[in-house]
């Protein structure tokens, strides 16, 4: 009995979605204490971050443990009540840890200290629909930039927006497909994600959930409300070093969205008045989904341009990489690809590379493009965020542009040699993002040039006519110095590239990122 003398009380921080696996740490090292010998001060309290009560569940539980230790120090003759509490019989780890028998009748009923029934984590004291951004979570969004919309949506200015906006180079869309970086609005009307990917550049401040259990607001205030607040924020840029009047005044009147921001747009189900009320408004939608919800994709009315994330190639790597909630996230991952195949309009495999993890499966990347058979297949490498707690992702995990570019030729050398022909070639890149693009070429490729850009006004008027159209009712000639291989390495040679002088030991004059 290596603690026989040690007391300890465990609070344990987790999210009910998770199922099995809710607040697995907590109960393993209660667990774990307990056969060492140790003696509970105080039941453990499985704190649950999807009610949006956990800051609530602590203090109370606090309260409690700070009773019990004032009282066992005021009076030794408090031992029998401790024994009570629990000096926990030896038991097998595995039964503290399994669901439904832990010593205090399983994690069901330990969501908190107090016995309050959290079986339905969006539903307040009265049945009625809980918003989703919590006051602690409004203030993690706000402090990282974010403009909350409603009780669940988001808008942010992008740093490629202000990068254009003084003339310093667009994002890899600009190069990929011609949109204008200072008039892009990243937006999400779903803070709510179904994973909790490693390499997250949120770090995983928004909630997570398999479904819509919260209060919905309306799409045409949600719309109304991003143009606003984007526009607001474009406006504050009026004064910055470098900003060019004629872009600000552009960037006044958005014209492309990227539905990208954070968390998993399709979640919410008003998805499809969402769409349609920017492309009234004559915006294009760039809609990101995170390959889990396969009915929403096939139920989307025409989008722009509609990408799936494909961050893995295996099931083993893809719930390392993404850690997904869903039990069944393979078939729907699987189902998510599958369904690009029916749609008529643009779409585009994301690959996400994480040096150490994803990038020895270029066979079974190869191999899964049969699935969905997408117009394009984006790769990028990672982007290292920072340290977190949530993440252990390094420096080390980011590809160079090179090894990025390496897996690209490979991905097209693979299908050349399944089909026979080439059926994807290496259209564009973008260095500063250490991104490239692969495209059809019996689709994109015309006379030996290719057509990744987007025709906007004509898609606008394809959609309002009403009428069913092709992607290729809305191609536009990609430029020379945005193809792969061009000396300009994807940058605009109408912006201008500014350089940073480093003071860092070692470190060569590069490229200065856009603020």
């Amino acid at each position: 009995m290596y603690l026989k003398n040690v007391r300890y009380a465990v609070f344990g921080c987790g999210n009910r979605e998770y199922g099995d696996n809710f607040n697995r740490a907590g109960r393993e090292l209660d667990a774990q204490l307990a056969r060492m010998g140790g003696e509970r001060l105080a039941r453990r309290c499985d704190g649950d971050e999807a009610s949006g009560r956990m800051e609530k569940q602590f203090e109370e539980w606090g309260e409690k443990v700070i009773r019990r230790l004032s009282n066992s120090t005021a009076s030794s003759g408090d031992d029998a009540a401790h024994s009570r509490v629990g000096v926990a019989e030896e038991r097998d780890q595995s039964e503290y840890a399994s669901e439904g028998e832990d010593d205090e009748g399983g994690a069901s009923a330990a969501g908190s200290e107090d016995g309050q029934d959290m079986e339905d984590i969006a539903e307040g004291e009265g049945g009625e629909k809980k918003e989703m951004v919590t006051d602690a979570l409004r203030g993690a969004l706000t402090k990282q930039g974010y403009k909350i919309l409603g009780s669940h949506s988001g808008v942010k200015l992008c740093r490629w927006t202000k990068a254009m906006l003084r003339g310093r180079g667009g994002c890899y869309k600009h190069t990929f497909y011609g949109i204008e970086s200072h008039r892009c609005m990243e937006t999400t009307p779903s803070l709510a994600c179904a994973n909790k990917c490693t390499f997250c550049w949120r770090h995983h401040t928004n909630p997570v959930g398999k479904t819509w259990r919260w209060q919905m607001d309306d799409p045409l205030e949600l719309v109304e409300a991003a143009v606003s607040e984007h526009c607001k924020m474009v406006k504050q840029m009026k004064g910055v070093p470098g900003v060019l009047p004629e872009k600000l005044e552009e960037g006044m009147n958005p014209k492309h969205c990227a539905l990208s921001l954070v968390g998993e747009p399709i979640m919410y189900p008003e998805i499809g008045k969402f769409v349609s009320e920017l492309h009234s408004r004559k915006i294009s939608t760039f809609l990101v989904t995170n390959a889990q919800f396969p009915e929403a994709i096939t139920n989307l009315p025409p989008i722009t341009q509609l990408y799936v994330s494909v961050d893995a190639a295996t099931p083993e790597t893809l719930k390392a990489i993404d850690r997904p909630l869903f039990a069944d996230y393979w078939d729907r991952f699987i189902g998510s690809l599958t369904s690009l195949k029916d749609k008529q309009q643009r779409t585009v495999y994301r690959l996400t590379l994480v040096s150490g993890w994803n990038m020895e499966e270029v066979a079974a990347y190869a191999k899964l493009i049969d699935l969905g058979q997408p117009d394009f297949i984006e790769i990028k490498g990672v982007t290292y965020c920072g340290s977190s707690d949530a993440s252990s992702l390094t420096m080390k995990n980011v590809p160079y542009h090179k090894d990025v570019c390496e897996f690209g030729e490979a991905i097209v050398n693979l299908r050349r040699r399944e089909n026979g022909e080439e059926e994807y070639g290496l259209a564009c890149e973008h260095a500063h993002s250490c991104c490239i693009l692969l495209a059809r070429t019996d689709r994109y490729k015309i006379d030996d040039e290719w057509y990744t850009w987007i025709d906007y006004d004509k898609f606008q008027t394809l959609v309002a006519s009403g009428e069913k159209f092709k992607a290729l009712d809305y191609i536009e000639r990609t430029p020379s110095w945005a193809t792969y291989g061009a000396e300009e390495a994807g940058f605009d040679p109408e912006q201008t590239r500014h350089r940073k002088v480093r003071n860092h030991p070692g470190k060569l004059t590069s490229d200065e990122p856009p603020e």
